[in-house]
Parts: C-alpha cells; structure tokens; sequence
C-alpha cells in the first residue's frame, strides 16, 4: 500500500533518486544533516551550492572551515556545519572516501546520531534500518494510537518504526513515511482519506488520529540577555569578530558582544572593542535559539578613523556581508543599526 503510493506521489527533492534507485552517499549524508531540524525549503539552495561547491567528501574535507561555516550561514544550528567538516575529513581520511553503509559504524562519525544513521543506512545503502523523525514520529503515533505522551512514547514508536521496516525497498519505505507525514498526515486537519494507511490506522478507527500524537507539558522557554557593538566605517564597513571555542556560533562572525546571561549587562561599556561614543537602539534585537530567547542590546557608532579599533576583527564591507560567516541574529543586528533612524535610538550617548 505505502510503497505503491510512493511511486505515484513521493516528493522530486535534489537530493532524493527515483523510487527503486539508490542515492549518492555524499548526498544523501550531505541532506540529512541539512534537514535535521530545517524545512526541506529552506535546506534546497543550501544543498545545491554545496553540491556544486564540494561535490564529494573529499572535496568537503578539503574545503577551509571558515570557507564551509561562511556558505552555511544562515541556515542556522551552526554545530551541524562544524560537524559537516569534521565528518568529511572523518570519511576522507579514515574510509578513503566512503560512507560506511553500516549504522553503528556511522554512529561513530562526527554529526550522526541514531536518527541520521538510519536515514543513510537505509537510503543510501538498501539497509533494513528504520529512521524515525518527527514526520515518521506523528505517522507510527496515528497508525498505532499511541497515547502516551512524547517523550516518553519514543521507545513504542521505535520499536513500531523497526516492527515495519522492510527487508527490501528500505530506503523507499523510510522516505514514504516521510512524505506520508510532511503531506498526508499533517500536524493539524490530517487528510486521512487520502492516506493509503487508512484502513489499518488505529487512530483514525478509534477517532483520535487528529490529536496524536499527546506532549508532555512543555518548561518556559528563558530569555537571556546580552548586549552588541556595531561599529560602522566612513567607508561602508562593519567590524566583526570570530567566535572562537566549540560554544553556540562558534567559528561565526558577528558584532562583538557581551556572554549571554540571565541578567540584563550591568557594565556593558566596559565591554566596548573602543573608545568611542555610541547611540543605543531604542528596541533590543530579539532572537530565538533552541533553548533560549535572547534580547540584545544594540550600541552602535559611527567611526572616522578604525585606528580607534583595538579589538581583533576585521571590518567587512556592507556591500559584501554574504561572504562572511554571518550568523541570522548578527544579519538582524546590523540591519537595526542601519535601519534606526536617530527619532528611534534613546536619548543620550555613552562612551567607555
């Protein structure tokens, strides 16, 4: 039933070969990492440049860290894209070139958990493995009328995921299920007549598929606080830092800034890359991060001279920010200081 709906309505994605065929290893890696926790939309033209750019895992490895980090900004979960690296001189250097094609081998690779493993072992590689993503989570939850709540209904559904998982056409089942949850069987209003699983979907009999699968209460997102400098040259430019270290945005550029903490800054001048006057934004710029919201302090000041610059960076021509490792939050950061008009910024300038 699943595999014949398939044929018929599975997805067209770049990265995706017709059904009965096997992908490219290196693409189909090179997407799954992509696509952990990011809309296929969103992951396309990422995908493509590079796929054009580093066309094997060789290539990748190959490649300068801050050329792959600068061409993922944007894309957002920056950990990935330092893992992309290290998996690809991992494979470059250890497999000569090859993707292992079993999970626990994979398991191993920078970047690949338990979920990625299995989506490679049986796409790439015709594996009897069963992936289960949030799509596949919602599809086994519905079919088996899984009423407890996630997280704790994950081992049923695993063990539903591997009960299911075909010895034959494994990657064309894994990738079924996934377009099965992504068009068919939504979050919100499922279109259950259409789903070629309807006649065997407990949820759906008893009436409950719509509200399955049931989540544990979720705790307060916290906001921190922080606070950011955007020095801008007479000649259009920006000064920026590299974060440094294995943290969040490590290996990015950005505005310099202060930690990022519970409390509003209480000294934030004293965190000033120069001695210069600078207007605050009346409005912080507000950011989400996986376990965090953040608000940030915009200060920004305009310079005649960079000699009154002594921090470590690099000033970045305006016109030019897209070859940069410019994280999404530091894209909003400057776009606020370039933007705020002096009726927006509060009263007052501060200096060091």
């Amino acid at each position: 039933m699943l595999l014949d709906w398939y044929r018929a309505q599975h997805r067209r994605l770049p990265w995706r070969a017709p059904p009965g065929k096997r992908q490219d290893p290196y693409a189909v890696w090179l997407s799954e990492i992509m696509l952990q926790q990011t809309t296929v939309t969103a992951v396309i033209p990422y995908y493509l440049k590079f796929m054009t750019r580093w066309p094997d895992f060789r290539a990748l490895a190959k490649a300068d860290p801050a050329d792959v980090m600068a061409a993922w900004a944007g894309l957002g979960y920056y950990s990935r894209a330092r893992n992309l690296h290290a998996c690809a001189r991992k494979v470059a250097e250890d497999h000569g070139g090859r993707l292992p094609d079993e999970e626990a081998k994979l398991l191993k690779l920078p970047g690949i958990g338990p979920y990625t493993a299995a989506a490679i072992a049986a796409i790439a590689f015709g594996k009897q493995a069963a992936p289960v993503d949030g799509n596949i989570e919602r599809v086994l939850s519905r079919l088996r009328a899984i009423r407890e709540p996630l997280p704790a209904s994950k081992p049923l559904i695993r063990q539903a995921a591997s009960e299911l998982a075909p010895a034959e056409h494994a990657g064309d089942f894994a990738q079924a299920m996934m377009d099965l949850g992504a068009g068919i069987c939504t979050p919100k209003s499922p279109s259950c007549m259409l789903c070629p699983w309807n006649t065997v979907c407990e949820g759906l009999k008893k009436g409950i598929a719509a509200e399955l699968p049931r989540r544990a209460d979720k705790k307060a997102r916290p906001t921190r606080r922080g606070a950011t400098f955007v020095l801008l040259s007479e000649a259009s430019e920006v000064f920026l830092e590299r974060r440094v270290g294995k943290g969040l945005l490590a290996g990015m550029h950005g505005t310099p800034v202060t930690p990022f903490e519970e409390a509003a800054p209480k000294d934030v001048m004293a965190a000033s890359p120069a001695k210069v006057a600078y207007e605050r934004l009346r409005d912080p710029v507000t950011h989400t991060f996986t376990h965090f919201d953040l608000e940030l302090e915009v200060h920004v000041a305009r310079i005649a001279s960079r000699a009154s610059v002594q921090a470590q960076g690099e000033w970045a021509p305006l016109a030019s920010l897209s070859e940069f490792a410019l994280p999404t939050l530091f894209r909003k950061v400057i776009r606020a200081a370039l933007s705020a008009a002096p009726s927006r910024r509060k009263k007052g300038r501060h200096s060091p």
